[in-house]
């Protein structure tokens, strides 16, 4: 009996500990803060990123490239192609609406690969400290093949560096509850799906961009221009609106856009000769 007991206390302060060593998020602390933002432009994704920045290069569909000063390399949504350019990440994020927003054989070299779903209802938690970035999700509910819902199936993902706090929403088919835009806490910059149906009808999407507060929202999962304008269309005066043909922003905590901001990007594929 004492050695039951003893063992049990021994795996109660070894959860503790951990638990105590396990960082914190800084988007859920400060959520209601919002430090300032500068973005710049580069002309290639393997250029050095610049200090206390990220890079972010829209690839194709819902797939990312985020790039930290430090050289991490995580890809959102990741299908397994990504372009010409022989990159093996370090992160791939995947959820599982459609086979546009994961693979079933991602590259064995990839150290790390997060699905957004776990086993069915249970959903999945990550929460990857890589020293210069954090990596967590919230688990939302998906629209299955035929019409029902499968409860926590997708995520939204979040990456922390360089004190700032990035979304990827995924495949959102819901508004979050109060208690998911609570664990998502403070974004800084969020990729949003606006085609309007698919996903999130857009009054929904507005609806989700408007609590959310962000200062830069990216659109993506856009299938033409169509769609795109369609959303521009019905955002309303409180964002600006930039749209110069760029495929990629480094963005830093500097000075906060004195509006909320959409910031168009236009899909391209990695290069090699970039």
């Amino acid at each position: 009996m004492r050695a039951i007991v003893s063992l049990l206390c021994f795996i109660l302060c070894a959860t503790a500990l951990q638990a105590q060593e396990r960082r914190g998020s800084h988007c859920i602390a400060l959520a209601g803060s919002a430090p300032g933002l500068q973005f710049l432009h580069q002309a290639s994704w393997q250029a050095p990123v610049a200090k206390d920045s990220v890079h972010i290069r829209y690839i194709a569909h819902a797939s990312f490239l985020i790039r930290t000063e430090g050289g991490l390399n995580i890809v959102t949504d990741f299908t397994g192609f990504t372009g010409s350019a022989p990159l093996i990440p370090d992160v791939v994020t995947m959820n599982h609406a459609h086979e546009t927003h994961w693979t079933a054989h991602p590259d064995p070299a990839i150290p790390h690969v997060l699905q957004g779903w776990g086993p069915p209802g249970a959903g999945i938690d990550h929460y990857l400290d890589l020293g210069e970035m954090l990596i967590r999700n919230v688990s939302t509910d998906i629209r299955n093949m035929f019409g029902g819902v499968e409860v926590r199936g997708n995520s939204i993902f979040v990456f922390e560096a360089a004190g700032l706090c990035i979304g990827h929403l995924g495949h959102l088919h819901h508004v979050p509850t109060p208690e998911q835009f609570a664990a998502l806490g403070r974004l800084d910059v969020v990729m949003a799906a606006v085609d309007g149906g698919i996903t999130l009808p857009l009054e929904q999407m507005l609806e989700v961009l408007g609590r959310l507060r962000s200062s830069v929202v990216i659109p993506m999962h856009w299938f033409s221009d169509t769609s795109l304008e369609r959303f521009l269309a019905r955002v309303g005066p409180e964002f600006d609106v930039v749209d110069n043909g760029a495929s990629a922003l480094t963005v830093s905590l500097r000075s906060l856009p004195g509006r909320p901001t959409i910031h168009v990007l236009r899909p391209k594929y990695l290069l090699e000769d970039e």
